[in-house]
């Protein structure tokens, strides 16, 4: 049996006005998650608990049948696992974005989506600033998206679990200052998010985008910390081999802690802009050696936070037509398979962030019998009596271990 998994992060919405009433997912053309609906079944999946922050550390851990309750610590120790980045028993890792804030008021939870050379940059100037300090550690990532580690050095860390701090994406265009970092410790990260501010100023290089009518990276903003998380083997769960395609370092960390192959496609961007048909030509390559492939895309929830109702749309059309109709097509030549579609989380275009509640999935392949839904949606998918309250149910379901 082959098994694959498309995630379009943060599809589930709301119906937009722009949009004539409808939700992206009914307004695009998306005929081959519909025919997944038609020859299978559609339900919904809540994989983001009540009492925990809507995101992608939460809601993947969850479908792909991690219970986030047990085994979540933080998204920064995630995101330090995809770069190979050990973490000691008292270590913790801090997401560090790069962000531009303006009279206090959160404008660009990306930097305006920094390029690569200048992020590092900005990254090695901070690490140099507290190159006195045996315990902090700057490690740069990709665009705007970034990581500080604390070293604990036989010392007891100043963080727990009390220790939190507002996701960037969660707060564009409000005012930072009833979202900084709170509980122990907070006032080290907020002593170095304001450090942070006369560095980014005076570099020349930041400036000169600024020139150039692009916005400058104007602090750093410090959040997602926690501390080495444990997961027992995805492979010893569930008996399959598994392997993971994504451009987000924070897919890449949980793949392999979970022991799955992590896939790079070099022209994957985790953007509006990434290449849809190299990750289905990806994934249908992965099969060749993996029982499971997991294709997870960005672009969705970029779309979202951005507030533009017709790029999601867009996006949609794309993960339809360049990676779940070549892969699917190629399932189907290959014997018994199951497919399956889920994104993580809803991220409403409303509020530009995640949010809580169900998300639309929908599986078809080998023993799976249809039911009467006809589309791939949230109103089709509200129709049916598939319902995983607890999101992390839905893998061992479809992977026939439930």
């Amino acid at each position: 049996m082959k098994y694959a998994l498309v995630i379009p992060d943060g599809a589930a919405d709301e119906p937009q006005p722009s949009l004539g009433g409808r939700t992206p997912l009914q307004a695009a053309r998306v005929p081959h998650m519909d025919e997944v609906a038609k020859q299978g079944m559609v339900g919904r999946a809540n994989h983001v608990p009540i009492n925990m922050p809507s995101g992608s550390d939460v809601g993947t851990m969850s479908l792909f049948g991690y219970d986030p309750q047990i085994y979540h610590t933080g998204r920064a120790p995630l995101e330090a696992a995809a770069q190979g980045i050990e973490l000691g028993a008292n270590d913790w890792a801090v997401r560090c974005n790069l962000v531009t804030v303006e009279n206090e008021v959160m404008k660009s939870f990306t930097a305006g989506q920094i390029p690569n050379d200048l992020a590092k940059h900005l990254i090695s100037l901070m690490q140099h600033s507290q190159c006195g300090d045996e315990h902090w550690k700057f490690f740069n990532g990709v665009s705007y998206r970034n990581l500080l580690i604390y070293r604990a050095r036989d010392s007891q860390p100043p963080f727990t679990k009390e220790t939190s701090s507002t996701p960037p994406h969660d707060i564009t265009d409000q005012p930072i200052a009833g979202y900084l970092p709170t509980g122990p410790g907070s006032d080290i990260l907020k002593k170095l998010m304001v450090e942070s501010r006369p560095i980014f100023a005076a570099d020349e290089q930041n400036q000169a985008r600024g020139k150039s009518g692009q916005p400058t990276a104007t602090q750093v903003w410090l959040w997602g910390m926690g501390s080495r998380p444990a997961f027992r083997n995805f492979k010893e769960r569930f008996g399959v081999q598994g392997s993971v395609i994504t451009a987000v370092d924070l897919l890449r960390g949980i793949g392999r802690l979970l022991g799955w192959e992590v896939i790079n496609v070099p022209t994957a961007t985790g953007y509006l802009d990434t290449d849809y048909p190299a990750k289905g030509r990806a994934a249908i390559e992965a099969l060749k050696t993996h029982d499971f492939v997991v294709v997870h895309v960005e672009a969705t929830d970029e779309a979202s936070h951005e507030g533009h109702a017709d790029e999601k749309v867009k996006a949609l059309e794309r993960i339809d037509a360049d990676i779940l109709g070549p892969l699917h097509a190629h399932m189907k030549t290959l014997g018994d398979y199951r497919i399956l579609i889920s994104p993580d989380h809803p991220t409403f275009l409303r509020t530009k962030t995640h949010s809580h509640g169900y998300v639309p999935v929908a599986a078809c392949g080998s023993g799976i019998s249809p039911d009467h839904a006809q589309s791939y949606d949230e109103i089709a998918a509200a129709t049916t009596s598939l319902l995983f309250e607890k999101g992390c149910d839905l893998m061992p379901w479809f992977i026939g271990r439930g």
